[in-house]
Order: C-alpha cells, then sequence, then structure tokens
C-alpha cells in the first residue's frame, strides 16, 4: 500500500506541532485542584552534602508542604512525596495542618512534631538532587496533589539552594 506524500507529511507536521506544544509546557505549569501544595524546596542542604547519620546534614535539606484552605483541616496520612527518579516518603502517621499551617518534611532521622511542624523521613540520604529535580505531591487517592519542577541554573538565582512556589 503506498502512502500519499502530502497527507503522510501533514499528519507528520501535526503531530510534531503537538509534541512542540506538550514538550514546551514546563512540569511546574501543572495546576491541581487541591489546597494541599508545595510551598518550596532546600534542594541543597548547606556546607559540603554529607548523608551519614550521625554526622550528616541530610536534615537541612527539606521541603515544605502548606494547606493553604481557608477552612479545611487537612489529614497527611498516606499522602506521598516523590521525585523523578522514583525515590519516595509515604505519610504514614496522622498529622494535621490546620488552615494556613505548613509542615517541613526533613531528612535525616528526629522526632516529628506538630507543635514544630516537622517530620522526619527517616532516611539519611538526600532525596532531592542538586543540579535539578521534580517534586510530586500525590494524595492518598493518588492522584496529584501538586507537582514542581527544578533546576539550580534556572530555579534559583540566588544560589542559596532554596526555591519557593506557592509563597
Amino acid at each position: 500500500m503506498r502512502k500519499h506524500p502530502v497527507i503522510t507529511a501533514a499528519v507528520t507536521a501535526a503531530t510534531a506541532g503537538a509534541l512542540a506544544v506538550v514538550a514546551a509546557a514546563p512540569a511546574q505549569a501543572a495546576e491541581y485542584h487541591s489546597a494541599l501544595k508545595i510551598r518550596g524546596v532546600q534542594y541543597d542542604a548547606p556546607g559540603s552534602d554529607s548523608n551519614s547519620c550521625a554526622t550528616g546534614n541530610t536534615d537541612e535539606e527539606y521541603l515544605t508542604i502548606k494547606n493553604y484552605s481557608s477552612s479545611a483541616t487537612i489529614n497527611l496520612k498516606n499522602y506521598l512525596v516523590k521525585d523523578r527518579t522514583g525515590n519516595r516518603f509515604l505519610f504514614t502517621a496522622n498529622h494535621y495542618l490546620q488552615p494556613g499551617d505548613y509542615v517541613k518534611l526533613r531528612g535525616g532521622n528526629g522526632a516529628d512534631s506538630d507543635s514544630r511542624n516537622v517530620v522526619y523521613r527517616d532516611n539519611c540520604n538526600f532525596m532531592w538532587n542538586n543540579p535539578g529535580d521534580t517534586i510530586y505531591l500525590y494524595k492518598p487517592s493518588r492522584s496529584r496533589s501538586d507537582v514542581h519542577a527544578y533546576t539550580k541554573s534556572g530555579s534559583d538565582p540566588d544560589r542559596n539552594g532554596y526555591i519557593g512556589f506557592h509563597n
């Protein structure tokens, strides 16, 4: 069967154009209907990176998640945080965020505290890649709550290792 060159060229051009539109949209452009959002990430801990549980600085790397609702309290239990390469953290305990409240999900080991707004990953490996990464936040139903991509060179002009979203 012979393909018609004009039709083949038109379909190829239309497909390429659609792919270009999809490729041009950055990951952080997606907006999800959720009150729970990623407020910011300290993706590069101050100082030299060391993932030693005893003397390392993974607790200085954190993700801030905020409840942007004006009236609803949100329980973080069964929310999932992932990065582009599949590193993941599942909130397995109840942790309630009142409207306007936030939690810092820190690396390393420590005592979770509602009063100090902190949850530790109990993992001494760094989760966020310094050159760039994508952060996904999933609801307990596994639908997306929020997603953000960053690059050190494009998203962090002051090079302090922190990027804010939804401020």
